[in-house]
């Protein structure tokens, strides 16, 4: 079987990433290619709907999401359209565009966290930078300090803190695209980490904890990874799978001064390198089982 991996390293060979799911569908006798979105095109010049794939004659049973490329916004919502209409004509879609767009979407993904009672941070999602300030300004009296996120973003780019003691000013609409998303910050006390886990099949696999210089502990940024083995963290993970519905995911969970877990971000598309490195299981192989274990049971 000749199966995409829908990727935004194709110039690359996928990445470290991609030529480790290439390998792991090797394993199991099938060849993948490595395809960007942006290359797929939507043909309705027909009755019948059609669309194209780089490379292939026929659209495939199953298709891998490693990256959607980032773009303008028509841009970003052909590509997930595209997604879309891959599983409107039959094609398994790991992971399907709905679970991206739940997750790759910071508020969405928060709000459904709170919708399902999984602690999470308050947090306030607005465009009214008038607002905006208002929220700081009643958090500051309450002695709470704030990030602020970009509400599109990975690997811990663009996230600020907003102190108490020496509040920085708000960015201004252009470094934020328009949206304020602000989240309270967890006090961790002596707990200097949080954590990574990877959900597959509403399962944990693998867990890592994560400490990094300051209080940021992205693997992207540095900070050194181990293996953790802990059920409590493990079992808060997967309820978070669950709240957004998504075949595989990695949960970013953090433990504050008092010991309470709260679940920051889940995360659709996520990078395991660092937690393979700490890990014995083979992360990308578990993914192409369980991509082609649902195929065979469709």
């Amino acid at each position: 079987m000749k199966i995409p991996i829908f990727t935004d390293e194709a110039a690359t060979q996928g990445g470290w990433h991609g030529l480790a799911l290439r390998t792991a569908f090797a394993h199991r006798g099938h060849e993948a290619v490595f395809v960007e979105l942006q290359d797929c095109m939507i043909d309705l010049s027909e009755q019948a709907p059609k669309l194209f794939i780089p490379d292939f004659d026929r659209l495939p049973p199953v298709a891998f999401v490693r990256g959607v490329a980032a773009g303008s916004l028509q841009q970003v919502i052909t590509r997930l359209n595209i997604l879309h209409m891959l599983k409107m004509q039959g094609v398994y879609i790991y992971n399907d565009a709905k679970s991206i767009e739940r997750t790759v979407d910071k508020g969405m993904t928060s709000f459904l966290l709170k919708q399902h009672g999984i602690a999470s941070p308050a947090t306030w999602v607005c465009e009214s930078r008038q607002l905006a300030h208002k929220i700081i300004e009643t958090q500051v009296t309450k002695h709470q300090s704030l990030v602020i996120k970009p509400l599109f973003g990975s690997q811990g780019k663009g996230v600020r803190m907003l102190n108490v003691e020496s509040p920085m000013p708000l960015p201004r609409d252009a470094f934020v695209d328009g949206v304020y998303y602000l989240q309270n910050l967890i006090e961790t006390g002596e707990y200097r980490h949080d954590y990574r886990v990877f959900v597959v099949n509403y399962q944990a696999v693998a867990a890592m904890q994560r400490s990094g210089e300051g209080w940021l502990h992205n693997v992207a940024q540095g900070a050194k990874c181990q293996r953790v083995a802990d059920q409590e963290i493990c079992d808060l993970a997967i309820q978070a799978a669950s709240a957004v519905g998504i075949d595989y995911c990695g949960v970013d969970i953090i433990r504050d001064q008092h010991g309470k877990l709260w679940v920051l971000e889940v995360n659709s598309i996520p990078a395991w390198r660092g937690l393979q490195s700490v890990c014995d299981e083979n992360i990308a192989q578990i993914l192409v089982d369980d991509l082609l274990s649902k195929y065979n049971d469709l």
